[in-house]
C-alpha cells in the first residue's frame, strides 16, 4: 500500500500505465542569426498556443468554463513578453526558454500563497509543451486509453488533463502535487479518483499491474488479493449510491435539523468561476480573489476592466451575496509590474492591506469599480490580513472618497456597501469585538489563521503536522471570531478549507457560523451534513471538543459523531 494526498475522492479500481514524460534533452549551442533564432521559437509558440486554445475548447464543453480558462491562462503567460523575449544575441531558444521559464518558475514557488505557487507547474506546463514544438518531440497524450486505466505520471499537467479521455480513466496516481494543485482541480471537476504525491509511484507501479485508488484516503493498494479487490468493489457501489443521493439537496435551502437557515457560498478566482459555482448550486459567492485579475494581467487592471470583471459576477448571482477580496499581494506574491522588493520574511511583511494603504491612488481604482459593480448586484468589500482597527478605519475612508468622487462624477454606485474583514490573523480575533464595532461582516480564512496561530507553514513536511485546524488554540480562536461577530448582529462567514470539512461543520454551527464557503463540489456535501444536526447536538459535541487538550483527541472526537 502507498500513502499519497487525497485529491479527488472516489475509488477507482482498475490496471496501470505509466506515462513516460517526453525526453527534452538538448545541447546548448550559440547562434550566429539571432533574428532567425527568434523567428523559429516565434514559430514553435504559435504551434503551442494553437493546439492550447483547441485544449481550452475541448475542456470547456467537456468540463466546464472554469476548468478551460487554466488553459486559456497557459496562452496568457506564455506570450507575456518576459517569456517571449528571452532570446539575447547568441543565445539558442531551447536554453533562452529553460534559463527564463526556471526563473519564473523558482519565483513562483517562493511565494506563500498555495494559488500563486500553481504558477510554477503551469509554468513548467509550458515550457515542456513549447520545448516540445522547438525540438520535435511528442508530449504525452491521455486522449485514447484501455477501459479501466490508472494512469501514473510524475506530475499530471493541466495540458495532459485537458484531452484525457474520462470515459476509460479509473483513476490518476502521481509523484507530486498537493489538494490545490490544478491537476487535482481538474480531477475533481472530471470527478476522477486522485491520489498525488505519491513517491516513486512511477518506478514503483508497472505497466499492467492491478491496483485500487482511494481518492478520499489518499491511498494506492497494487495487485490487491480476492478478500481486498470485493472490500473496494463494495466501497466503490456504496460511494456511487452516497454520491447519487447528494443530489436530493440541489435546489434545497441550506438549514440545520432544526430549521436554522444557513448560505453556502463558493471561492472562485476568476468570473468565468462562476458557471461552476451555480452549477454545485452555490448560494452566493463567499470569496472572489481579485488578485486573479491582476496577476494575470501584464499591467495594472483599468478601472473598467476591474469593474467589468465585478459586474459580471455580481449579475450572475442576481442579488445574492458576492464577497469580492481587495487586491491580497505582497512581497511573497510578486506581480512584476507592481515592481514589489523582495521581503526577509514575507509571512510578516509589507502585503495585503498595508501594500494597499500605502498605495492609495492605486487602491481606490479598486475600490471605484467594486462600488460600481456593487449598483448591480450585493457586492461586499472584504479586506485582506487586518491587524488593527486603524486600518479598517483607513480602508472606509477611502471608500467614503471614492463615493464623493463617484456622485460628482454622476456613475451609479452603492451607497451602502458593506465593508467587512478577513479574519485571518490571531491579531485579529484577539481584537474581535473591537473590529466587529467597524464593520459589516466577518469572514474567516481558517488557511492562514491556522498558520499564524501554530506558527506552522503548511508547505514545511517538517511541521505540517502542526497545521490542523483541529488544535485547541485554532478553534478557540475561530469560536471567539464567531461568537464577537454575532454578539455584534453582524454577519459570520468563512471562506478557509475548514468550512467544507464535514466534521467541523457542527462545531462551527455551535458557534454560530451563519455563510459556509468553499469549492464548488464540496456544497451538496455540505448541505447534506447541515442538514443532519440541530443546534443542541452541535452545542453538545462543541463543549466536548472545546473540553480536549490535543489535536488528536479533537479529531478521534468528531470522528466517531461523524454522520
Amino acid at each position: 500500500m502507498y500513502q499519497g494526498v487525497n485529491a479527488s475522492e472516489g475509488i477507482g479500481i482498475g490496471t496501470v500505465m505509466v506515462a513516460v514524460d517526453p525526453d527534452l534533452t538538448f545541447d546548448p549551442h550559440e547562434v550566429s542569426d539571432t533574428a532567425a533564432e527568434k523567428e523559429r521559437y516565434q514559430a514553435a509558440l504559435a504551434v503551442f498556443c494553437e493546439k492550447t486554445q483547441a485544449q481550452a475548447d475541448h475542456m470547456k464543453v467537456a468540463v466546464g468554463e472554469a476548468e478551460a480558462e487554466i488553459m486559456a491562462g497557459h496562452i496568457m503567460l506564455a506570450q507575456d513578453p518576459g517569456m517571449t523575449d528571452a532570446i539575447a544575441a547568441g543565445t539558442c531558444a531551447e536554453k533562452a526558454l529553460v534559463d527564463t521559464s526556471t526563473m519564473f518558475e523558482n519565483m513562483f514557488l517562493s511565494m506563500d500563497d498555495e494559488m500563486f505557487r500553481l504558477r510554477a507547474a503551469d509554468i513548467a506546463d509550458i515550457r515542456t509543451g513549447i520545448l516540445a514544438e522547438l525540438l520535435g518531440v511528442e508530449v504525452v497524450d491521455l486522449s485514447v486509453l484501455p477501459e479501466n486505466t490508472v494512469v501514473v505520471v510524475h506530475d499530471l499537467t493541466p495540458s495532459m488533463t485537458a484531452t484525457i479521455d474520462k470515459e476509460h480513466i479509473a483513476g490518476i496516481v502521481t509523484e507530486t502535487g498537493g489538494r490545490t494543485s490544478h491537476s487535482a482541480i481538474i480531477a475533481r471537476a472530471l470527478e476522477i479518483p486522485a491520489v498525488l504525491s505519491v513517491a516513486n509511484s512511477c518506478s514503483a507501479l508497472t505497466n499492467g499491474m492491478p491496483v485500487i485508488v482511494d481518492g478520499g484516503q489518499g491511498i494506492v493498494i497494487a495487485e490487491p488479493d480476492d478478500d481486498v479487490l470485493a472490500e473496494y468493489q463494495t466501497k466503490a457501489k456504496e460511494y456511487a449510491e452516497n454520491k447519487a443521493a447528494l443530489e436530493a439537496f440541489r435546489g434545497k435551502e441550506t438549514v440545520t435539523a432544526d430549521g436554522i437557515k444557513k448560505i453556502l457560498g463558493c471561492n472562485i478566482g476568476s468570473p468565468d468561476d462562476v458557471a461552476n459555482a451555480l452549477d454545485h448550486d452555490a448560494e452566493a459567492i463567499g470569496l472572489f480573489r481579485s488578485e486573479f485579475l491582476f496577476m494575470d494581467a501584464t499591467e495594472l487592471p483599468s478601472e473598467e476592466e476591474q469593474f467589468q470583471a465585478y459586474r459580471k459576477v455580481a449579475t450572475a448571482l442576481k442579488g445574492a451575496p458576492v464577497i469580492i477580496r481587495t487586491l491580497d499581494v505582497g512581497g511573497d506574491k510578486a506581480i512584476p509590474y507592481l515592481h514589489m522588493e523582495p521581503e526577509e520574511n514575507p509571512f510578516m511583511g509589507f502585503r495585503a492591506v498595508r501594500y494597499c494603504l500605502e498605495n492609495p491612488d492605486q487602491y481606490k481604482v479598486q475600490l471605484r469599480a467594486l462600488l460600481r459593480a456593487g449598483a448591480f448586484g450585493d457586492v461586499k468589500i472584504m479586506i485582506p490580513l487586518v491587524t488593527c482597527v486603524e486600518e479598517v478605519r483607513a480602508v472606509k475612508e477611502l471608500v467614503e472618497e471614492c463615493k464623493k468622487e463617484l456622485e460628482c462624477e454622476g456613475l451609479k454606485y452603492d451607497e451602502n456597501i458593506e465593508v467587512g474583514v478577513m479574519m485571518e490573523t490571531p491579531a485579529a480575533s484577539l481584537i474581535a469585538d473591537k473590529l466587529a464595532e467597524e464593520v459589516d461582516f466577518f469572514s474567516i480564512g481558517t488557511n492562514d489563521l491556522t498558520g499564524y496561530t501554530m506558527c506552522a507553514d503548511r508547505g514545511n513536511d517538517h511541521i505540517s503536522n502542526l497545521y490542523q485546524v483541529y488544535y485547541p488554540a485554532v478553534l478557540r480562536s475561530i469560536k471567539n471570531i464567531i461568537e464577537s461577530g454575532v454578539n455584534a448582529g453582524i454577519m459570520v462567514g468563512m471562506c478557509g478549507e475548514a468550512a467544507a470539512d464535514p466534521l467541523l461543520e457542527p462545531l462551527l454551527i455551535s458557534f454560530g457560523l451563519e455563510e459556509f464557503s468553499m469549492s464548488a463540489p464540496s456544497i451538496l456535501r455540505a448541505r447534506k451534513t447541515i442538514s443532519q444536526w440541530t443546534k443542541a447536538e452541535c452545542d453538545e459535541l462543541a463543549e466536548k471538543a472545546l473540553a480536549c487538550s490535543t489535536a488528536a483527541e479533537v479529531k478521534e472526537l468528531l470522528e466517531a459523531a461523524a454522520r
